[in-house]
């Protein structure tokens, strides 16, 4: 029966969902619409939200866009290949495949969520490579699935913000919160904890419960994922030029003022694993594996080919949180119209639900822990406060809702296909399974735990 069901969401999927873009463009029309009949904002006024929106994730699209390049130049290095193959010989059939890309994946993404992204797809990659007969879009598809976990691990951008500053959160909160939340009381709570370790030891089984069955099984040839071949003149020497171009000391001097800030920067900052320093820190072991500036260039501009989606597609998304939170002369918004009606219907027992679905709502429309927080906090936050649910936990419940429906949002999916060379139609039916199994999960733990 599950495969059945998983069968049917795969071919929906395949059928119906078009490409990422086109789901960013789907999005805006249906944002533009329900921001005109919810807000009661004029089409003009919509229209200048979203353009004033468009470019306000240029920083941020440039983050993403360096995850993927930099993550897959450090991938095609010589010994991080090494390191790959040999953490791949622990499978050898697609069970074992699903098993363990599902499990590093979700355990990556816990510590890290830019980090485990870029792992998990370079992992499959390799899985696929040596394991005959795996379905390389589940493998891909679970490698993205561990990113469930990422707001619930120590990379949670939202009980990160709640421990920092006392004073910011209060702004952020519209005075309900006015002091520093510890981790203790978010990220290492029981609640956390224990729905944490929920996925990490079942999202494995779960995903390869949904492995086809032989006839249905897609595979892929694995001399397609080979790294392109260097030129032939790669190495000549024959010019001064070339000879800087192939001076490995330029790039173990580059390594070397590298490491020394990745050091003062946990000297400073504790285990701060931001997205620029994870960025950093692929960027220049990148550099000293491939151990010379022409090989480095090479790799680096074979990598950048993958991140046009990234490029063409935030400033998209950028716009349509520009119309979730664009506001009409009396103060309402989209995002604050969705979250408000959450809780008008809720009650002291049921509101950690209701805020966990509908930061998955919003989600959809504002994919960024940050951005999120800041649209729902103003409005969640003292509500909580008011129906006596503590601060902590209807933070926890808007994280894990943030996290929930990047399980069908292609928007966070995109360095990982990118790396693996597919679409977002190619993994989302069974990401539609891991969603579901999810949501009653997670919804389950808020209301009882």
């Amino acid at each position: 029966m599950f495969k059945k069901i998983t069968n049917f969401f795969v071919a929906l999927v395949q059928k119906y969902l078009p490409d990422a873009f086109l789901f960013a463009v789907f999005l805006t029309f249906l944002t533009l619409i329900l921001g005109v009949f919810v807000t009661n904002q004029s089409l003009v006024a919509m229209i200048t939200h979203w353009g004033d929106g468009f470019w306000a994730l240029l920083s941020f699209s440039m983050q993403m866009a360096l995850v993927l390049v930099t993550g897959h130049t450090l991938a095609s290095s010589r010994p991080f290949k090494k390191f790959l193959s040999k953490l791949a010989e622990f499978a050898s059939t697609p069970t074992e495949a699903i098993l363990a890309v599902s499990f590093v994946s979700a355990i990556a993404c816990w510590i890290n969520w830019g980090f485990g992204l870029v792992i998990g797809a370079l992992y499959a990659r390799e899985l696929a490579k040596r394991v005959k007969d795996v379905d390389y879009r589940l493998l891909i598809a679970s490698a993205y699935s561990g990113f469930l976990v990422w707001h619930g691990g120590i990379s949670a951008s939202i009980p990160l913000t709640l421990a920092t500053d006392g004073a910011a959160n209060a702004a952020a909160t519209a005075g309900a919160i006015t002091e520093i939340i510890p981790t203790t009381a978010t990220i290492f709570s029981p609640l956390n904890l224990i729905v944490s370790a929920i996925f990490l030891f079942t999202l494995p089984f779960i995903n390869r419960a949904m492995h086809p069955a032989k006839d249905l099984t897609i595979t892929v040839d694995p001399a397609l994922l080979v790294d392109p071949e260097e030129p032939a003149d790669f190495y000549k020497n024959d010019t001064p030029a070339d000879k800087i171009e192939n001076s490995k000391l330029i790039n173990y001097l580059i390594f070397l003022v590298g490491i020394t800030y990745v050091v003062l920067h946990f000297m400073r900052n504790g285990f701060d694993l931001n997205l620029n320093i994870v960025n950093f820190i692929f960027l220049i072991f990148g550099v000293l594996f491939h151990q010379t500036p022409r090989r480095f260039i090479h790799s680096f501009g074979e990598a950048a080919t993958s991140a046009g989606p990234i490029l063409l597609q935030f400033p998209f998304y950028a716009g349509i949180m520009g119309m979730m939170v664009g506001q009409s002369p009396e103060g309402i918004s989209l995002a604050g119209s969705i979250s408000n009606w959450f809780v008008s219907i809720s009650n002291e027992r049921t509101y950690p639900v209701f805020a966990f679905l509908s930061a998955g709502i919003v989600n959809f429309f504002v994919p960024s822990g940050g951005g999120q927080w800041a649209v729902q906090a103003p409005i969640m936050m003292p509500a909580a406060k008011e129906l006596g649910v503590s601060a902590a936990k209807t933070a926890v419940a808007i994280s894990w809702g943030d996290a929930w429906t990047n399980m069908i949002q292609p928007f966070w999916a995109l360095p990982a296909l990118g790396i693996a060379g597919l679409g977002a139609r190619d993994i989302m039916g069974f990401c539609v399974m891991i969603l579901a199994y999810s949501g009653v999960v997670i919804s389950l733990a808020l209301y009882f735990l």
